[in-house]
């Protein structure tokens, strides 16, 4: 037994080629270290023989078609002379490896679900799986196999005397002679997730429910540790007695004698964690990258290098700084102080710099005052909540259904519920039939049972009486000139939310009907197109790392091929998808050179989706796509020169019945309005204030509610092409 007295652990080195998480590790005896990520892969590492602290890619394997996590070692022997490699994926498949070839030299499938551990029993290869069963591998042959747990099994391992134990998302720990269950230890509240031995003491154990147990065989519990504050998802012992686990929470915790010794952070969750031989620890990172720890000084990275690490991990960490209880960086910057408050006193926090600082506005001199820097305290959950840099009594989270994301509605009690009810439902594009049960949403969770409506109080933006459902109605035959009281908009506007749960759910359930259609099974996605469209989604919802992550060019390449040849009917959840791709600086950049260096796809795709029979939802997501193009000023030049074709094509959107589609081309026409006001493009503005007074002619005649919103967008069209509209403003006196 080796006797390590606790030093701190330091970065030692970094192992980096994966292109995403890294999820898995494996310690081969004293030949090298491999890794296996959600790109798909399986690397080994051997050791570096010019700089014995560092460690280079030997091999990268070939052959899952979905992530990779569970990885089991074969010692050399005479079938795998320099050793060999089990591992489990995504794809259901059990992969057995000759490290001498780095070829795949077994494919074991049995599996239904996720296969999510591996581990040896003398030549035998044991494997658990989502699938809720335990399975036994014999010569590359399935030998037995039995239902194990009641829900996922999330990890298996093989203790010395001989016995296989699994862990379940039942919470419980299973201990295993044959088929037969000889011991089941309860204790954890959520799922276990990480198992493995504690030499001469029993088995310990990672749970969903942020804990560690220290287990005897017989099933009682010797120790409970407690410190992560997110799940923790791996778990391993060392001959010295110490214990090291990965969690969620960004931390590898070392553990002595049940106690946290050391926390190694990291930027991103920690996957996996290992120790080596001599006591130094790996650990598998969600940001790519697999790092050695050590407690040997000569084995310590050097200055630049920890230096390097340091400013990695204060930036990961600026950008999900919190100020007053909200993220830095969803705070709004200096420009937010260019709207005018609404009443004396309102504050505003915006980010200046690597702060939040707050303003209050003053109502007699019409400006912002400084408060001060704004900082989390240990009350700031008794504080107000904020939203855009704005206190309010109430920040509520309102689900309207129909699939739509979760809004946020702020109020205060100094409000008019209807009035607050009004300006929300504008802001959120939802229409006006919502608004007595946002008013009674909003009563009941404040608690103002007994409101009583000010007679003076006038609707927002049309000047009319509020209406309170059960009284008569007190306007006229003659429906009043409305009069609109609102700051026009003179900047571009995107559509930047999306179910992207429910837009991957949509694509596969496609590309499930196409591979079910004998005539059309050509143009379904194989498994790895479909694997790639899910890591896509996944780069574009963390929009926090929109800064440093990047697609490969194979993946627009992809969007763009399903774009051409899917059906009509099938094309809107990758229109959609395109949409969000085009704000990310990467995405919107290859995307680009693909228009410029071949047939021009995204024109392609405007005329397709605005070509009759058009369908509502082609057209919602096809205007909106085009329309988040103007975020990204690389994409100018191309919107001017598609100009006439690209409004032409939407030009009959004014008078669609959906209430989405005539916002969504209103916003498009706003968006050209700013950008040829800037190119100076007199050609342009011309066709554009026609496309807008075309649908103000249609709102004026028709006078239909759900048509505000897009009349208040074009208004501000009108606004900004001021020089060109003195005689339209004359004729219909409006407030321009």
């Amino acid at each position: 037994m080796m006797d390590i007295d606790f030093k701190e652990y330091q970065l030692s080195s970094e192992l980096r080629g994966h292109e995403d998480d890294v999820r898995g590790i494996c310690v081969c005896d004293n030949v090298g270290i491999a890794t296996s990520s959600r790109d798909r892969t399986v690397r080994f590492w051997s050791l570096d023989p010019s700089d014995k602290r560092k460690y280079h890619s030997s091999k990268i394997l070939l052959g899952h078609t979905s992530f990779v996590g569970p990885l089991a070692w074969i010692s050399p022997n005479a079938e795998f002379p320099e050793g060999g490699l089990v591992s489990g994926g995504m794809d259901t498949m059990v992969l057995v490896w000759d490290l001498r070839s780095g070829e795949k030299v077994q494919t074991l499938q049995g599996h239904k679900l996720q296969v999510t551990g591996v581990t040896l029993d003398n030549e035998d290869i044991v494997s658990s799986s989502v699938d809720s069963t335990l399975k036994r591998w014999r010569k590359g042959k399935l030998v037995e196999f039995w239902e194990a747990h009641n829900a996922p099994i999330q990890t298996v391992i093989r203790i010395p005397s001989g016995e296989i134990v699994s862990g379940s998302s039942d919470t419980t720990i299973k201990l295993w002679k044959g088929k037969k269950c000889a011991q089941t230890f309860v204790g954890h509240t959520d799922t276990v997730r990480g198992l493995s031995v504690m030499p001469g003491v029993g088995i310990i154990s990672a749970s969903h429910d942020c804990t560690i147990r220290l287990w005897a065989l017989t099933g009682q519990v010797l120790m409970e540790m407690v410190g992560h504050t997110a799940i923790v998802y791996s778990i391993d012992s060392h001959a010295s007695g110490l214990i090291v686990s990965g969690s969620e929470d960004r931390f590898a915790k070392i553990w002595k004698d049940g106690v946290c010794v050391q926390s190694l952070e990291h930027p991103g969750c920690v996957w996996d964690a290992k120790f080596l031989e001599n006591g130094d620890i790996v650990t598998a990172c969600s940001d790519g990258v697999t790092r050695i720890w050590t407690v040997h000084s000569d084995k310590v990275a050097d200055s630049l290098e920890l230096e390097a690490y340091a400013s990695e991990l204060s930036q990961y960490k600026l950008s999900r700084k919190k100020v007053g209880g909200l993220k830095l960086y969803d705070l709004p910057g200096l420009e937010a102080l260019q709207i005018p408050g609404t009443s004396a006193g309102q504050t505003k926090v915006v980010r200046e710099g690597d702060n939040g600082v707050a303003y209050s506005w003053d109502m007699k001199e019409q400006r912002w005052d400084k408060l001060g820097e704004v900082v989390d305290g240990p009350d700031d959950g008794m504080n107000r909540p904020i939203l855009d840099g704005i206190q309010y009594d109430y920040v509520f989270d309102v689900d309207i259904g129909d699939g739509e994301p979760t809004r946020k509605l702020p109020y205060n009690r100094s409000d008019n519920p209807y009035d607050a009810a009004d300006k929300w439902l504008l802001k959120e594009n939802l229409p006006f039939s919502y608004r007595q049960q946002i008013v009674e949403f909003i009563l009941q969770n404040t608690g103002q049972k007994d409101f009583t409506l000010n007679t003076s109080f006038r609707d927002p933006y049309t000047g009319a009486s509020a209406y309170v459902p059960g009284q008569p109605s007190s306007m006229s035959a003659i429906p009043a000139k409305p009069t609109f009281k609102h700051i026009p908009k003179k900047g571009m506007l995107i559509f930047d939310a999306a179910q992207f749960d429910g837009i991957l759910k949509k694509i596969m359930e496609f590309n499930n009907a196409l591979l079910s259609d004998l005539e059309k099974k050509n143009l379904s996605m194989s498994e790895l197109e479909t694997s790639r469209v899910a890591a896509v989604v996944k780069i574009l919802k963390d929009t926090s790392h929109y800064h440093c992550s990047s697609f490969a060019d194979v993946d627009i390449s992809l969007l763009l091929k399903l774009l051409k040849t899917w059906p009509p009917a099938m094309i809107f959840p990758v229109i959609d998808i395109l949409r969000m791709t085009i704000l990310h600086p990467d995405g919107a950049s290859l995307l680009l050179k693909h228009v410029e260096n071949q047939n021009d796809v995204l024109m392609e795709m405007i005329e397709k989706v605005s070509s009759n029979p058009t369908l509502p939802a082609n057209l919602l997501t096809g205007i909106r796509a085009v329309t988040n193009l103007f975020k990204n000023s690389s994409w100018y030049s191309w919107l001017q020169k598609h100009r006439s074709e690209i409004l032409d094509a939407f030009s009959s959107c004014y008078s669609s019945p959906n209430k989405n589609v005539q916002l969504s081309y209103s916003t498009l026409i706003l968006n050209y309005a700013v950008l040829l006001i800037e190119k100076k493009d007199e050609e342009g503005q011309s066709h554009v204030l026609s496309a807008a007074l075309e649908v103000i002619l249609d709102f004026v005649i028709s006078l239909h509610s759900t048509k505000w919103n897009c009349f208040r967008l074009l208004s501000d069209v009108m606004s900004l092409l001021k020089n060109l509209t003195r005689d339209v403003e004359l004729y219909f006196q409006l407030p321009f």
